[in-house]
């Protein structure tokens, strides 16, 4: 996504399983890459790690 990627729109770097197709090449983006996963970010499960995500994004959304 050459311009970002705006909040609310999934990836399209994003596989079927959600795993990330440009993970360790240097198209990858370097947010992405400096994202680094830390225990509150991922607490204890997958559920926990994509309602933070989500959060984040929510939080870092452009106001209109």
């Amino acid at each position: 996504m050459p311009n970002g990627k705006p909040a609310g729109v999934r990836c399209v770097q994003l596989a079927d399983d959600n795993r990330c197709l440009v993970f360790g090449k240097p198209e990858r983006p370097a947010f992405c890459g400096g994202l680094q996963p830390a225990a509150d970010m991922c607490g204890t499960n997958r559920e926990w790690a994509i309602r933070w995500l989500a959060d984040l994004e929510a939080a870092t959304a452009p106001q209109i």
